[in-house]
């Protein structure tokens, strides 16, 4: 815990460090003013949100791979352990080099890290530059075809550049909400014509960060259930759509496996029950019902 923490403020450290030295290159070579305090004016906030936003979003993005191995205890996959594997363990590596060699990918690297909880991620920068990991408590409780389900699953992330995309659509929305915050705390400001002072200004600015950020993450949220779906899809494309209908269907009659239960399984934002409507529309993951839905009415 206390590495994954220093990695963070290492990595944030960084992070600023970089938009320092871009805001500072920009300022100089084109003579833009770019700045986000009461006096500035809208050209400079909106450069000033999209530099930060971009440079977050994007630096996290391409040091995701070097974030994700430092922050776990791996095990790498490759040619020259393939003998040391067990059963589980190589159709990780096969289902991956396979779906790789089938769409013309560089294979991504594969790795096993050591946790209780079964869980799975993809990160990269791009296809040819990409990760699949899985823990091995997830070798550990799933069945073979559940295990090659899920990497599948993560290949179609990877394929669907799911992680760019959604760092796309991260950076955009933050910009327009720290601009669209700023602009109507400098509207209100002008109406009372900075009677309340900087402090009323700068919480006005925030209240409104908050809000605009919590009706953003609905687009997000619904984004990140389509992609789910789409690595469903591309799965049950790259494997067989009955056996994923059959594992989801089993999942479904696990009760006390599932995270209302045990929290193990929240990890895998794993769900049996019907959220409620207002809860479903800022969950990342769609419910099983309908993701098994979404598999039948698939036409492969």
């Amino acid at each position: 815990m206390l590495k994954r923490i220093g990695l963070f403020l290492l990595t944030n450290i960084a992070i600023i460090a970089v938009i320092t030295l871009i805001i500072f290159i920009i300022e100089r070579v084109f003579w833009i003013s770019i700045s986000w305090g009461p006096d500035a004016g809208y050209t400079s906030i909106f450069i000033y949100s999209a530099i930060i936003w971009f440079s977050w979003a994007f630096i996290s993005l391409f040091i995701s791979r070097w974030m994700a191995k430092r922050s776990y205890k791996i095990t790498l996959f490759n040619q020259s352990n393939l003998s040391e594997l067990n059963k589980k363990e190589y159709i990780v590596w096969e289902t991956v080099e396979r779906l790789a060699n089938s769409n013309g990918i560089k294979m991504p690297e594969v790795w096993i890290y050591i946790d209780s909880e079964p869980n799975a991620f993809a990160t990269g920068y791009s296809k040819n530059a990409s990760l699949v990991a899985v823990s091995s408590g997830l070798l550990d409780s799933m069945s073979e075809d559940a295990i090659e389900w899920v990497v599948g699953h993560e290949m179609a992330h990877i394929l669907n550049w799911d992680m760019v995309t959604m760092t796309l659509l991260q950076w955009i929305i933050n910009t327009f909400v720290v601009f669209a915050a700023r602009i109507i705390a400098n509207i209100f400001d002008n109406a009372t014509d900075w009677k309340f002072g900087t402090w009323w200004y700068m919480a006005v600015n925030i209240l409104l960060q908050i809000t605009f950020w919590i009706l953003a993450s609905l687009i997000t949220s619904a984004f990140s259930r389509h992609r789910e779906y789409r690595a469903d899809e591309g799965s049950a494309r790259f494997l067989w759509k009955e056996k994923m209908i059959a594992w989801l269907e089993a999942l479904k009659n696990m009760q006390n496996r599932m995270h209302e239960e045990d929290p193990k399984m929240a990890t895998m934002q794993i769900s049996t029950k019907k959220r409620w409507w207002i809860m479903a529309l800022f969950s990342t993951h769609p419910d099983l019902d309908d993701r098994i839905t979404a598999l039948e009415n698939l036409r492969i």
